[in-house]
């Protein structure tokens, strides 16, 4: 994302994964945790240098936040092969896992990586807080996307394009319906956010910014 962007690799569940992180730009200097940002289908060219997954991490940097993004399996230097989900879901529980520790923890993903964290936050919720989480182009089109569990509600922000190609806005808000779910809508927004992406940076600011 920058010169200062760290790159190194982990141990996950079907080999090393490959790990890109960007610390905090806190302008009173305090760090208000981790956030793991997943990316988008890997058989479609999806990677966590997708431009959409790097304007997460940008609006998580500049609100204070460590940004971890990830390769699935099977992308780039991630060891492994594509899993339909599953596999993928323990790839960011491993990030997690080994890189946000014990303090303040936020979700992130766009398109099959907002399917996966979908999954990964409906796993941790019982066991950990998730200070914030941030569905962007969800993929319910093709993919069984998890239930937000009613206390993470006000916690979690949901993005959509009104235009989307991809996953239409009507798949989403058919996920959305019954959990009475609010989902903001980009008008004439595309699935790729092409000219709107300082736009979804300051919509996630400003969820991050908000006192829950």
């Amino acid at each position: 994302m920058n010169a200062q962007t760290e790159r190194f690799t982990i141990n996950g569940p079907a080999g090393v994964l490959e790990i890109a992180r960007d610390l905090a730009a806190a302008p009173d200097g305090q760090v208000r945790g981790t956030a793991v940002i997943a990316h988008p289908h890997p058989l479609f060219s999806g990677t966590m240098d997708n431009k959409v997954v790097q304007t997460l991490a940008r609006a998580f940097v500049a609100s204070g936040w460590n940004a971890v993004r990830f390769n699935f399996r099977g992308v780039g230097a991630s060891q492994g092969s594509y899993d339909k989900g599953t596999g993928e879901q323990a790839d960011m529980l491993a990030v997690v896992q080994q890189l946000a520790g014990e303090g303040p923890l936020a979700l992130a993903g766009f398109s099959f990586g907002s399917f996966v964290m979908s999954h990964v936050l409906a796993e941790l919720w019982p066991q950990r807080q998730i200070e914030k989480a941030v569905f962007v182009g969800t993929a319910a089109t093709r993919f069984a996307v998890a239930a937000v569990p009613p206390e993470a509600h006000e916690r979690s922000l949901v993005i959509h394009g009104e235009a989307d190609d991809v996953v239409p806005l009507s798949d989403v808000m058919n996920w959305a319906r019954p959990q009475i779910l609010p989902v903001t809508v980009i008008p004439d927004g595309a699935h790729f956010f092409h000219g709107q992406l300082p736009l979804l940076k300051g919509l996630v600011m400003r969820h991050l910014s908000a006192v829950v």
